[in-house]
């Protein structure tokens, strides 16, 4: 059995059947107790992809679009699609997930006031399809959490994003010219947690950058959980698990080791006020002996800039030489 240690105290036992094979499933499980269970097949219906609108930029495409995650649910998005002498041949994608800001999707292709957050926009120039929906209540996607929990939909935003993302998947891997089995996810702050749930849940995402996402329960805001506890996140954080770390029944190390070996890299600033560089840290140690074990702990990768809540410039461009390293052929 793999046992991942996380900081000096606390030791997380991870259920393996075998010393290389992590228990997936299990681990989806401890997560599934905060966020509610992942909806089954029987949810999805045909993404039905609408455009709105498309314009012709340098170099890429721009589509407003939208597709269906669900019964009476549609997802606003944008699609950015390179153009060029190569653009007939197939390529990797990205799906490019936003941090917590009024404006959603429309940050990440270039359209706000923070060009360290325009990660779609960078990466389509580099030669990626990038899809960059809005997260429920962002953006133009209204959204009714109460509602959906009242009718058993769903029982956290956190849920109910992992969902969408997964159709966002579908909708890539329907395109002509991405190819399906490269295809990558990135985010900041919200975007950066947002992925690597998704990735835990979702085999299809071979690469995933987060940055400024995450930390240690027992690290974040000194052991206050309460900024987890929205409808928009984990409303049973509160009401089940009292905000205490030592009560909840997943840590960022089961998200890591959930979609290990994939590709993985953290950009944790050493002056980020909202997740503890440390906390990144313990996490990324105690996740490094499974990758080892799983044979590819050169999949594993942190970096930590010198800057505050933020994407910085040496912080992109390690993200953006990690995706190329395992996303391009």
């Amino acid at each position: 059995m793999i046992r991942a240690t996380l900081g000096l105290a606390l030791a997380l036992p991870l259920a393996t059947p075998a010393a290389d094979a992590p228990d997936r499933a299990a681990l989806r499980k401890k997560m599934e107790q905060a966020m509610g269970p992942l909806p089954g097949a029987d949810r999805k219906v045909p993404l039905d992809p609408r455009q709105e609108s498309e314009e012709k930029l340098d170099g890429y495409v721009r589509r407003k679009v939208t597709f269906a995650a669900e019964k009476g649910d549609r997802v606003p998005a944008w699609l950015l699609v390179p153009t060029g002498a190569s653009a007939d041949k197939k390529r990797p994608a990205m799906l490019c997930l936003h941090q917590t800001i009024a404006i959603g999707k429309d940050e990440p292709v270039g359209l706000g006031k923070q060009p360290s957050k325009q990660q779609a926009l960078d990466l389509v120039r580099r030669g990626y399809v990038c899809l960059a929906p809005d997260y429920p209540s962002f953006g133009e996607y209204k959204y009714d959490f109460q509602a959906a929990f009242k009718r058993g939909d769903y029982a956290s935003g956190t849920m109910k994003a992992i969902w969408n993302n997964m159709r966002a998947v579908d909708y890539l891997q329907s395109l002509p010219e991405v190819d399906g089995e490269r295809v990558g996810v990135i985010g900041h702050s919200l975007g950066g947690h947002n992925a690597m749930f998704t990735a835990a849940f979702d085999d299809r995402l071979k690469a995933v950058v987060s940055s400024c996402g995450f930390c240690s329960f027992a690290t974040y805001m000194k052991g206050n959980l309460k900024g987890w506890t929205s409808d928009r996140y984990m409303p049973r954080i509160a009401s089940e698990y009292g905000n205490d770390p030592k009560k909840m029944p997943f840590d960022f190390t089961d998200v890591v080791v959930g979609f290990a070996p994939r590709a993985f890299l953290a950009v944790a600033p050493v002056k980020d006020h909202n997740f503890d560089v440390q906390g990144v840290r313990d996490v990324i140690a105690a996740a490094e002996p499974v990758y080892k074990a799983l044979g590819k702990a050169e999949n594993l990768k942190a970096v930590y800039p010198d800057a505050g809540h933020d994407f910085p410039e040496d912080g992109r461009k390690a993200a953006y030489e990690f995706l190329d390293k395992h996303l391009k052929p």
